[in-house]
This record gives C-alpha cells, sequence and structure tokens, in this order.
C-alpha cells in the first residue's frame, strides 16, 4: 500500500508537525518514508505545506505530483492544491476557515469544523489533531496509536502534560472520519 499525502495551510496551524506525525508512525510501522517540508517566508501566516509518503516498498520519489490524500486546513490551500488530488482521493478539510466546497465532485471529502471542535477540547491548537485523526479514519495511512507514540517520542517532557489532550483530540477526530461523502 502506498499513500502520498500533501498536507497545507498556513504557518501555525500545525502542518509540518502533523506530516512529521504521519512520516514517524510510518517509520513506527516498518514502513518506507519521506518528509518534505515547505514554508513561506513568514514563521506564522505565511504558506506551509509538507509531502509525505508512506509505502511499503522503497519510496521511488518523495515528490507527490498527483495524491492519495489531501489534508487542507485553509481557503487558499484547498484552491492551490485540490487539483493535485487523484481521482477517488481522500480530502479532509478545515470547515471552519473553508466556506466553499471543493469544486471537483471525484473526491471522497471529509468536512471538519476543527476550530470549533477544539475551542470544545479547550485548546485551539489541537485543531489540527482532530483533522489527523479524520484522516486517519478515512485512510488508514497509519494507526492512530503509532501517530501517539510518535508524539510522545518527539515531544520534550515538559510537553508530556500534553499528550492526554492530543489524544482527545486525535480520538474525536477519528470519529468523525466515517464522515467521508462522494
Amino acid at each position: 500500500m502506498k499513500h502520498e499525502v500533501l498536507l497545507a495551510g498556513s504557518g501555525g496551524q500545525g502542518i509540518m508537525s502533523m506530516g512529521m506525525l504521519l512520516a514517524y508512525a510510518g517509520m513506527l510501522e516498518g514502513r518506507n518514508v519521506s518528509w518534505i517540508p515547505s514554508y513561506g517566508p513568514q514563521m506564522r501566516g505565511g504558506d506551509a505545506n509538507c509531502a509525505v509518503v508512506i509505502c511499503d516498498a522503497p519510496v521511488a520519489s518523495p515528490l507527490v505530483e498527483e495524491a492519495t490524500g489531501l489534508i487542507v486546513m485553509n481557503q487558499p490551500s484547498l484552491e492551490r492544491y485540490e487539483r493535485q488530488l487523484r481521482p477517488q482521493g481522500v480530502l479532509v478539510l478545515n470547515a471552519s476557515l473553508i466556506s466553499t466546497q471543493p469544486r471537483r465532485s471525484d473526491l471522497r471529502v471529509l468536512a471538519i469544523p476543527a476550530n470549533e471542535l477544539a475551542e470544545e477540547l479547550g485548546e485551539p491548537r489541537v485543531a489540527n489533531m482532530i483533522i489527523l485523526g479524520g484522516f486517519l479514519a478515512a485512510t488508514r495511512a497509519v494507526s492512530s496509536e503509532s501517530v501517539l507514540e510518535s508524539l510522545r517520542r518527539v515531544l520534550p517532557p515538559r510537553r508530556h502534560h500534553l499528550l492526554d489532550l492530543n489524544r482527545q483530540a486525535l480520538e474525536h477526530g477519528e470519529s468523525l472520519g466515517g464522515g467521508v461523502s462522494r
């Protein structure tokens, strides 16, 4: 199985973190992975995207030109990257910040109001984990257990108090992952 995933949004939305967690989780599962980040000139608010390949065979190219999955956290990212998703590819979008439907009708779409759900959990910064949970449920690219173990390994010990909150956010997103439409 091969998953070629694009993740896009603005700096500060956790795009790179989601991509890194997918790649680390793939490695924990003994798969071949690549992760290529791309940043805009600003730290926060600028364009942020990354490409992740998770594959049972060696990764021939880390470039993702026709993705099997796309996670977008804002409207400009939907407009820019929607065309790079394969027909029947999985599109997970942050419905809190994306006001339009995808233009294409040949996609499997999961719209999650991640910002509102993160606020309900008491921490707006876990919107990315909610979206990631939805993506995992829709694609089974890696397991949520591997993502959580990856998070435990990359977070410094002084931040381990955030592990439970991130687990809750990931599980909440997973519970919504069955709602893929089209």
